[in-house]
């Protein structure tokens, strides 16, 4: 039997210290405060702010509208084709895949694995913990890595009609960011900010780079022919 003695005090708090064992009547409810909360509600905290960040690119889109004129061209003319006949920008690094794989392959196998791999990565397990990449760091992962760039990069190399080398310099990119830390250790806030980031963003972060890197190529560096070429020298734009 324990020697301790209890008594019985009136309060309201049921965190306080010593602990307290609290008898909660009629409609009354113990003030328990959870303080360190993993979950948010959608509302407010979410939604007020998807509308701020609405409402600012509304603002910033109609500024760009009055400032400078929308950069169209002459009425379509179905008796003369241009030369390159380009899809309009959000289509275009679909296009450049057109470039270098089967219409299959690039307008719906690729966008297909890549959209569907997106969306299973958020219920990995490593995402819902957002478990940095150097949780458990040491040679083998910095190997497996290392071997998923290079396959990544050879595939990229083989199966194209042309190397694709916009996609490999990318996935070459995000790799060597992803080993930097693990080789160069953490001495600058760079490098300790790479050291923190999950697997997840780095999956995210390549998608988006090569979306970007693809566009712009298709842009402003295509010309007749669809070769490569100059914006600057050749007044593509």
């Amino acid at each position: 039997m324990s020697s301790r003695e209890f008594s019985a005090t009136a309060g309201d708090d049921a965190r306080a210290v010593p602990l307290r064992l609290l008898v909660v009547q009629e409609d009354e409810r113990a003030a328990v405060h959870q303080r360190d909360e993993n979950l948010v509600m959608t509302f407010p905290h979410l939604l007020v702010r998807e509308i701020i960040a609405f409402l600012a690119l509304s603002i910033f889109l109609v500024g760009i509208s009055l400032i400078f004129d929308a950069p169209l061209e002459e009425l379509a003319n179905p008796d003369k084709t241009p030369n390159p006949a380009k899809a309009p920008w959000y289509f275009l690094g679909l296009q450049e895949l057109l470039h270098y794989y089967p219409p299959l392959i690039s307008g719906v196998i690729l966008p297909g694995a890549v959209i569907g791999a997106l969306v299973v990565v958020p219920y990995f397990h490593i995402n819902l913990h957002r478990r940095p990449l150097y949780d458990d760091w040491h040679i083998a992962k910095m190997i497996t890595i290392a071997v998923a760039v290079a396959a990544l990069s050879a595939v990229f190399y083989v199966t194209a009609a042309h190397p694709v080398w916009s996609l490999i310099a990318t996935t070459v990119g995000i790799g060597a960011l992803m080993l930097l830390p693990g080789l160069a250790g953490t001495r600058s806030p760079v490098l300790r900010w790479l050291s923190t980031r999950s697997l997840s963003f780095w999956l995210f972060s390549w998608f988006l780079v090569a979306s970007v890197v693809l566009t712009v190529i298709g842009t402003f560096f295509r010309g007749p022919g669809w070769t490569l070429t100059l914006p600057w020298r050749d007044g593509i734009y």
